[in-house]
């Protein structure tokens, strides 16, 4: 699958008009910092979605849901149409984190059953490195209509996560650095560890050392432990930096993956859900 578009695919088709771009920078803990990065340079005819304004719920306030709960439906499809997404859109979303921004649009997009969605490979400090053209104009926004279809199979509820742990049939992974996943470490989090059976796949290791995403075969060395005809349920700990695991997976060729979109931050929200910490080992093929 082809998720991911080069630096000269989007140049060749920044004046398209079926082509929307969208700024998606966001700073951890400093909130307003990615759309100043947008207002003072971004992609000519870039649009901006916030992640925490734009592509999650505001907090419950039993942090039921995660750090960054999934938007309201209708909620998001406003935001959506107000930026100039239709559903015939060409949809390249890209950040300067990795990709980890920019896939949290893509997997949305995705969920509101939108095909057309693609992530920039390298993002936007890469491009503007390349001499590519930036801009600190704002385009004027045209909205569109945005209709969704929901792909509820794309989601993991946490009900369901709890009642088929040790389920054969399921592959869970964690998408966070591994001594959070070991329980070793937990700057974000109140309580350290992993969810029960659980493996460890570092969403990073899916960019090569230079920044750019790896390959589709790359990907696939990555999971080649994995049995495709499991289901596989991906988490990270708030269901942002998730989302690149997705993709890579979906790269490799995985086709039944979903999402816990609350992940880590929503299971501990839960006080007598399980916790698990150390390495676990990777599932048997057999």
């Amino acid at each position: 699958m082809n998720n991911i578009v080069s630096q000269k695919w989007l140049l060749e088709r920044l004046d398209e008009p079926d082509v929307v771009i969208v700024d998606c920078r966001f700073l951890m803990g400093k909130p307003d910092a990615g759309r100043e990065l947008y207002e003072a340079s971004h992609i000519p005819g870039a649009v901006y979605l916030d992640l925490e304004k734009d592509l999650s719920a505001p907090l419950h306030e039993q942090g039921h849901g995660g750090r960054h709960p999934l938007p309201d439906i209708f909620d998001l499809t406003v935001a959506l149409s107000r930026v100039g997404i239709g559903n015939e859109s060409r949809v390249v979303a890209y950040d300067d984190q990795g990709g980890a921004m920019a896939s949290r649009l893509w997997w949305l997009l995705k969920y509101l059953g939108h095909e057309q969605v693609y992530v920039l490979d390298e993002g936007f400090t890469a491009w503007a490195g390349a001499g590519f053209p930036v801009s600190s104009e704002q385009k004027e926004l045209v909205p569109a209509r945005f209709l969704a279809n929901v792909q509820h199979t794309m989601l993991a509820e946490m009900d369901e996560v709890k009642e088929r742990l040790g389920d054969a049939g399921i592959t869970l992974i964690d998408s966070r650095e591994a001594p959070r996943y070991r329980g070793e470490v937990e700057p974000l989090d109140k309580v350290a560890g992993h969810i029960p059976g659980a493996i460890n796949r570092f969403w990073k290791d899916g960019l090569t050392d230079s920044g750019s995403w790896k390959d589709a075969a790359a990907q696939a060395d990555r999971f080649a432990d994995l049995d495709r005809d499991r289901e596989i349920i991906v988490y990270c700990g708030s269901g942002v930096t998730a989302t690149p695991n997705v993709i890579a997976l979906q790269e490799a060729g995985f086709t039944k993956v979903r999402l816990y979109a609350g992940s880590w931050s929503d299971w501990i929200s839960y006080s007598e859900n399980p916790v698990a910490k150390g390495d676990e080992e990777s599932p048997s093929k057999a």
